[in-house]
């Protein structure tokens, strides 16, 4: 089996590492399925903006799964309702876990910095999923949550890490730094919250990383797929030819597979 990345769309990837197959992030959903978020931007729109480039079915077929929190465009009612629950899925904490296995799933496995899939490393990585503001309110801090990246490094294979739904905080710099990846995946929607900004990465922060980084190759994510994500990947591709980091930056469409 090729390593490869596929963008299915949003946050949802099939990774294919080490010989093994993980799904991660699944939101399965139709165009239009749910509401937008309130209080975000453009919260009139309905969720997802787009359809699946192929059949749901397609991912049914896979090694491992992981979930790495679990708001809706994450993990929604369509993937925990369809997607086999048998199979191994990591999520990234025990509350987390409680709430998946209370749907039906029988084999969840708690993710921390020493996990494995067979003889495969996973490692959590710690995220902020907004602002120290948001964080501050108790009712927003209660709706962002936890949320958690993943880092994989394994003998004869390119490292990825996955730095999942979180603003730039020192934490992530530390990470780039210490574990330096071949491939970081970032989620750049840059997507708002009304009152708070920004809860994930944007276009400067994918400048960041390839400062830090500067022969790392970078693929963006998370973007076009929800309502409060405000971030294109046409913006985002010019930023990049402005910056001159176009050749080490990688925008998929959906349903496109990266060879890695």
């Amino acid at each position: 089996m090729e390593t490869s990345i596929q963008l299915v769309r949003n946050a949802t990837l099939v990774f294919n590492y080490a010989g093994k197959k993980f799904l991660i992030d699944p939101m399965l959903a139709e165009k239009g399925a749910y509401p937008g978020f309130e209080g975000t931007a453009n919260s009139e729109l309905r969720n997802p903006l787009v359809d699946l480039p192929f059949k749901k079915e397609k991912l049914m077929d896979y090694d491992a799964l992981i979930v790495t929190h679990l708001h809706p465009d994450h993990w929604d009612e369509v993937a925990v309702k369809n997607l086999p629950k048998d199979k191994p899925l990591y999520s990234q904490n025990q509350q987390d876990a409680q709430i998946i296995k209370s749907s039906g799933y029988t084999d969840v496995r708690i993710l921390s910095e020493e996990s494995e899939f067979e003889s495969i490393k996973i490692q959590k990585t710690y995220c902020q999923h907004g602002p120290d503001e948001a964080y501050a309110n108790e009712q927003m801090a209660a709706i962002l949550g936890e949320a958690s990246g993943l880092y994989f490094n394994e003998s004869g294979e390119k490292s990825v890490y996955f730095v999942g739904d979180t603003i730039w905080i020192d934490q992530v710099e530390k990470n780039l730094q210490a574990l330096q990846p071949d491939i970081v995946v970032v989620n750049t929607g840059f997507a708002q919250v009304n009152g708070f900004g920004a809860i994930i990465f944007g276009k400067e922060d994918v400048l960041k990383i390839h400062n830090i980084l500067p022969n790392a190759t970078i693929i963006a994510i998370h973007m076009e797929a929800v309502n409060h994500c405000v971030l294109s990947r046409n913006e985002l591709h010019e930023f990049s030819e402005t910056h001159n980091i176009e050749d080490h930056l990688i925008i998929p469409k959906d349903g496109e597979t990266i060879k890695i």
